[in-house]
């Protein structure tokens, strides 16, 4: 405990002390971080100075001894700072801002929604992107809740008969029919190599009879690759 007049706490003031050593002839002092001007108490090897009689403190950065410290003295600066309840977490307000990152070792519950990307989403180790919101797109998917755990069920590309996309009961399950449009088109650049279609010699197939091919887009067979359209051959249907 510093030795002269005690520093009194109440329960809403925070305060920190910081401490250096002065060198010989010193009356200059940088105070890390700042202060609050007048919410300050400096105490020189143990003994509380008086502001205006024995340093100056008026620039919230700087405290100016009046009198030059000797080589190896102790200066500690305690800095004291009002604790507003707006700087907390509130129990029950509507509406808070934390500035700056995050960190939640427990679980957050009541939850209702979330702003801002919060998931990051990865297609065979690759990232995709983050978002908010996933939208599963397509007649084939059963999405169901089991308790905390959303069970995402999606059907194989060919539905009910295995091909083409499913056509799904009314409760969205799977029924024995899915349908194949007659014609599709592709509307950007396309490299079918060892990348994307296979890592050794493959068949790229599609059942779909006419592939159309939007003006300007390329669509590029790598080697070893083999194309079919229309490989259940029902175009003329």
């Amino acid at each position: 405990m510093a030795i002269g007049r005690p520093v009194s706490l109440t329960s809403n003031v925070a305060s920190k002390t910081i401490s250096v050593t002065a060198t010989a002839s010193q009356t200059l002092f940088t105070v890390t971080g700042g202060y609050r001007i007048n919410q300050l108490a400096v105490f020189r090897n143990g003994v509380r100075l008086a502001d205006g009689s024995d340093y100056t403190a008026r620039d919230g950065a700087t405290v100016t001894l009046l009198s030059a410290a000797a080589a190896g003295d102790v200066l500690e600066f305690q800095i004291f700072d009002d604790f507003r309840v707006a700087d907390a977490i509130q129990n029950a307000a509507a509406e808070q801002t934390i500035n700056g990152n995050l960190t939640v070792t427990g679980s957050i519950t009541g939850v209702t929604s979330v702003t801002g990307a919060m998931i990051g989403i990865q297609s065979a180790g690759t990232l995709v992107g983050a978002a908010k919101t996933l939208n599963f797109v397509g007649t084939g998917n059963s999405i169901s809740a089991n308790g905390e755990t959303i069970n995402i069920e999606i059907s194989g590309g060919g539905g009910g008969g295995g091909l083409g996309t499913a056509i799904n009961y009314s409760n969205n399950k799977p029924s024995p029919f899915s349908y194949i449009d007659r014609t599709s088109t592709v509307t950007e650049d396309m490299l079918l190599d060892t990348t994307s279609a296979g890592e050794s010699d493959s068949i790229i197939v599609s059942v779909i009879p006419n592939i159309e091919v939007t003006a300007g887009v390329a669509v590029t067979v790598g080697a070893g690759k083999t194309m079919i359209i229309d490989v259940l051959q029902i175009g003329d249907l």
